[in-house]
């Protein structure tokens, strides 16, 4: 039995009330759960995005031409059915 699978075993053997307490354990045992710092590693990548960078070029020139085709977004918005 590898590491892993002996690991998930002892999670799964555990009571719930410690199985909850694993649950908010875990973004400190393991930072990259963390959505945040996931971001963070991705924003501060240098690894050139030609594709991205000019979709994004693209997508400024429109708004600057025509400011009316990106309506302006709310709160309220987000809470609407798509």
């Amino acid at each position: 039995m590898s590491t892993i699978q002996e690991i998930e075993a002892a999670i799964q053997s555990l009571p719930a009330e410690e199985r909850e307490q694993l649950i908010k354990d875990l973004p400190s045992i393991l930072p990259e759960l963390d959505g945040d710092a996931e971001w963070e590693r991705i924003i501060s990548d240098p690894s050139p995005r030609p594709a991205l960078s000019k979709l994004g070029d693209e997508i400024e020139a429109q708004m600057k031409a025509d400011p009316s085709h990106f309506p302006e977004m709310s709160e309220k918005g987000f809470d609407q059915p798509s």
